[in-house]
């Protein structure tokens, strides 16, 4: 029988999945322990599985098939320290890191997704891409460099488009994605040949 912690976690994968399919009209699915397959010591597995089978087996949710630099990690907990965020030295938050990383192809967006007992969901990604927000934590890992929190609703209202131009688009490739909404804002994300402009923009919301 599994175990309560077990049952929340992929409940929330279950609930992130269902959000993500509504919000784009695609279908977005859970695959439980997915990423273990591939991730960690069994790396090596990649090199005998296709380029389809690793999607399928990479992070918590498979995305629509033109997804195909999407990686995501959904966690469910009753608490986190969030003071350790601001301190640069948050444990619980670099084991998440490890278990999102272990399984990143060089060209994906890399998202992670929590939820907090009666704190909220949040959204943590890597701040070398562009994002908009004026609301965000920012954390360095030792291990994975830069990342921002952002909370969950502010992110999916600023970054929807964002997020899919990142994850159907090869960033290594000479790409320009232009993101129009219907407010005094536009973000332009400019991924230039074989390197991602690296300046940390974080876009200030006018309402």
């Amino acid at each position: 029988m599994p175990s309560k912690s077990k049952i929340k976690g992929s409940g929330f994968e279950n609930e992130l999945a269902k959000f993500l399919s509504s919000l784009y009209g695609e279908s977005f699915v859970r695959i439980p322990n997915s990423g273990a397959y591939i991730g960690g010591a069994n790396t090596h597995r990649k090199n005998r599985l296709s380029e389809n089978q690793i999607k399928s087996f990479k992070g918590d949710i498979v995305p629509p098939d033109s997804w195909i630099y999407f990686n995501a990690e959904a966690k469910n907990y009753a608490d986190f320290p969030f003071h350790q965020v601001l301190t640069g030295k948050c444990k619980q938050l670099d084991t998440w890191l490890e278990q999102l990383m272990a399984v990143a192809e060089p060209n994906d967006v890399n998202i992670l997704v929590f939820k907090i007992n009666r704190k909220g969901r949040f959204i943590c990604v890597q701040s070398k891409l562009t994002w908009k927000s004026d609301h965000f934590i920012y954390y360095t890992s030792e291990k994975f460099q830069d990342w921002i929190i952002i909370e969950f609703d502010h992110f999916w209202q600023h970054n929807k488009e964002v997020l899919k131009g990142y994850s159907t688009t090869r960033i290594s490739d000479t790409t320009s994605i232009i993101i129009e909404e219907n407010r005094d804002t536009k973000s332009i994300l400019n991924l230039t040949s074989n390197t991602l402009i690296h300046s940390i923009n974080i876009y200030d919301i006018k309402m």
